[in-house]
């Protein structure tokens, strides 16, 4: 008996060792495919963007009276006449270095380019997400427990049309509505750019100046991302909606609302923690689309100048950052659900 009860009690004093053991494991495994996906962004970001159709050269010196020999000088000094091989070799080797090169229309390092456009692009992407997932989830809980009810159907129908027209035509339908005005209605926001050309002495001023700016272009995120946030949260709280731990709940006297706040709706949000952190990557990713059509000084709207070009280090560099964004968001999603979830620290 004594040698059973220590065998006993040195596998509890054991478990904790195999549980830290499991999870550093794990934390490894997510920590290295993040990795390899990293690595695999650089090759694909530096071989995409050469079969885009336009040479660098030639759109740069339009218009200008350039000789043959200055039109090769200009291309040994971009490094562009080297073969592609030894191009991808000097990519990665300034790469793990840090460094993401020089843009050729702005003459100027691509790091500096990409530090000084994230502001205003997690500012937007940032305050967009925010507020599409607290609506998105709001609704799709009431929705999913009001289930085939009018607001159940009506709010469902809003957000799968917002959700399926294209953002451009959205974001120029919102801007012509309430930036520029329909007939002797006059436009209520300003059409573009992050402040006015002459901001505000205050700093209260400069901040609702700039909030004012954001009205549109938030406005356009919201309407089309909120709805992946309501069908998501409002599919998994239908799945919740038949376990025997609410029965239990509503059978020991709790109310419906503390039943859906207490226990239903903290389960079904974890299927949507990944969604989460994948759109907080897209936070720094931002919306080309959107930026572009509010001439919104972020990554997107310079990720789309350097696509005119194209400006080959820009571009490389933004969708490094980009890509980059979202593998390492999903792997703290994946973190995340390491301690949120049981079956997964148990698996």
């Amino acid at each position: 008996m004594s040698d059973l009860l220590a065998g006993t009690s040195g596998s509890v004093a054991a478990e904790p060792g195999r549980r830290r053991g499991r999870t550093a494991r794990y934390v490894a495994t997510k920590v290295a495919g993040g990795i390899v996906s990293l690595f695999m962004v650089a090759v694909l970001g530096f071989f995409l963007f050469r079969v885009i159709p336009g040479d660098p050269v030639r759109t740069m010196t339009r218009g200008a009276p350039v000789s043959p020999e200055q039109i090769a000088q200009l291309r040994a000094r971009l490094g562009l006449d080297q073969p592609l091989w030894k191009q991808f070799l000097d990519f990665l080797g300034d790469l793990l270095r840090g460094d993401l090169g020089t843009s050729y229309t702005y003459s100027r390092p691509v790091a500096e380019l990409i530090w000084e456009r994230i502001g205003p692009t997690v500012l937007l992407v940032g305050t967009a997400t925010a507020l599409a997932v607290v609506l998105g989830l709001w609704m799709g809980s009431r929705a999913a427990w009001r289930h085939g009810s009018g607001f159940d159907k009506a709010s469902t129908s809003v957000a799968l049309t917002l959700w399926s027209v294209p953002t451009f035509w959205l974001g120029l339908i919102v801007l012509m509505v309430f930036g520029v005005g329909v007939g002797p209605i006059p436009g209520l926001f300003p059409v573009g750019g992050i402040s006015s050309p002459d901001p505000p002495p205050t700093v209260l001023g400069q901040v609702l100046d700039v909030a004012h700016h954001m009205v549109l272009p938030v406005l356009t995120m919201v309407a089309v991302i909120y709805a992946q946030y309501l069908m998501v949260m409002r599919s998994s709280l239908l799945e919740e909606m038949g376990e025997d731990y609410l029965t239990t709940a509503r059978a020991k006297g709790l109310r419906e609302d503390l039943v859906r706040r207490r226990h239903a709706v903290p389960n079904a949000l974890l299927p949507t923690v990944t969604l989460i952190f994948l759109h907080l990557g897209l936070v720094v990713a931002g919306a080309i689309t959107v930026e572009t059509v509010f001439s919104w000084p972020g990554l997107g709207l310079l990720t789309y100048e350097a696509l005119r070009v194209p400006d080959l280090p820009l571009l490389q560099g933004t969708f490094i950052v980009l890509a980059g964004s979202v593998i390492v968001m999903n792997v703290l999603a994946d973190m995340l659900y390491q301690v949120l979830d049981p079956r997964v620290r148990q698996s």
